[in-house]
């Protein structure tokens, strides 16, 4: 026999796990203000083996237009540069043989348009993961009843799925929400 409140706890993980993923993707979208986190997907060829930029150096943000990078060796001035010009962050890197600067550029409103809709199909990607894992626990259910489970306690297993999906479904939206107000924030 299906334990119900197993299958509510591994559809609920798989949900916030989408949740989770979608935060970190929208962490990396530039919107016009500096984040260091859009450099996380940098990686820095260091002793012969590929690092996050994280491991071979400080990230700062020391205002809202620019971030900082402070290598730990200065022999990984150059690597670090070659790798952020080589990467989809879209931003020239200043060398001083000290630190590297990166100024964040202010975005165009024809910018901010097109990442408005980015994070829209990453949202929308996003939902489309919750109700499918609410329909996959459904269907566990649904498969439950005719196998012998009593059908009063599927129903109500179904609306707790639903439930469950409703809230993901608004941390979703909330989520789009706030991003949506940085990117379209001058």
């Amino acid at each position: 026999m299906i334990d119900i409140q197993v299958l509510e706890n591994e559809v609920e993980e798989k949900m916030q796990a989408t949740l989770e993923f979608l935060d970190d993707t929208l962490s990396r979208i530039r919107a016009g203000r500096a984040n260091a986190r859009i450099l996380d997907g940098v990686m820095v060829e260091y002793y012969g083996t590929m690092s996050p930029l994280s491991g071979v150096a400080t990230v700062t943000t020391p205002d809202a237009k620019s971030i900082v990078i402070q290598p730990w060796e200065k022999s990984m001035l150059k690597p670090i540069e070659k790798a952020i010009m080589n990467s989809d962050v879209g931003i020239t890197p200043e060398n001083n043989g000290e630190v590297i600067r990166l100024g964040i550029p202010p975005l165009t409103e024809e910018r901010r348009k097109q990442l408005v809709k980015l994070i829209k199909q990453e949202t929308e990607d996003a939902k489309i993961s919750i109700r499918n894992f609410r329909r996959e626990g459904i269907d566990s259910i649904k498969k439950a009843v005719k196998d012998g489970l009593p059908e009063d306690v599927g129903k109500s297993a179904e609306v707790s799925f639903q439930k469950i999906h409703d809230k993901y479904i608004k941390d979703i939206d909330d989520t789009f929400d706030v991003k949506e107000k940085e990117i379209l924030t001058i």
